[in-house]
């Protein structure tokens, strides 16, 4: 316990201390999460909407698919996305390997089926007289898809909420990918790591806190959020 409150005044200091390092920490932290939260929203809403909708053959086998990669361990995701990115892979021309861009496209690939997936279960507990009657208006497809989605918008948030989760505190993948490099790809989650393996504990704590004050704060703006969109 003591320890624990160490921490907490610790990290209440460490805010307050106005340090350009831990404020690069937090800043990275965010706009990796941030990016590849937007990116996987950006694509996987559309995507779970359409195949919510869709009557395809292949429907079963992608969602499959979804709900697999919706259980997939980070750090296999990271050793995966290590591998293409690395000088032999097939994408090392990029030079991404130890770069914040590998840490979005790991993030992402982890939110991606979250957010599709989710969104995907949501659409399909949609009446589909709302279906019927949007066609009936002379909606086109992605009208249709956009009717159902602000129906749906309660639980399309609920998705990207289950997705910010999932990779703000995801340590194995960026630790891959990213290197934990000072100043260049070393995030919170890195950080707390390394701080626990060199006995740092109390600063281990306050970045911990730190972390999670963070995901509280986004998640309390989300669920604001989807508490309008419900009204």
């Amino acid at each position: 316990m003591e320890e624990l409150a160490r921490g907490f005044v610790q990290a209440f200091n460490l805010i307050f201390s106005f340090e350009p390092a831990l404020y690069e920490i937090i800043w990275l932290s965010l706009r990796v999460t941030g990016l590849a939260l937007a990116i996987s929203v950006i694509v996987g809403v559309p995507i779970g909407a359409a195949l919510g909708l869709s009557r395809l053959r292949l429907r079963g086998l992608i969602t499959a698919l979804l709900y697999t990669g919706m259980g997939l361990p980070p750090v296999v995701v990271g050793l995966f996305v290590y591998l293409f990115l690395s000088r032999s892979g097939p994408l090392g021309g990029l030079g991404w390997l130890f770069t914040p861009s590998a840490m979005v496209v790991a993030q992402v690939i982890i939110a991606f089926p979250l957010v599709a997936g989710l969104t995907m279960t949501t659409v399909q507990g949609i009446d589909p007289a709302l279906r019927l009657q949007v066609r009936s208006l002379g909606a086109t497809p992605w009208q249709e898809i956009w009717a159902v989605l602000r129906e749906a918008r309660i639980g399309v948030i609920a998705a990207i909420v289950a997705a910010f989760g999932g990779i703000i505190s995801e340590v194995g993948a960026v630790m891959l990918v990213g290197g934990n490099i000072e100043g260049k790809t070393r995030v919170l989650t890195t950080a707390i790591v390394l701080n626990t393996r060199t006995g740092s504990f109390d600063l281990a704590l306050a970045l911990g806190v730190i972390l999670l004050s963070l995901a509280f704060l986004a998640n309390v703006a989300m669920l604001q959020l989807q508490r309008r969109a419900g009204d």
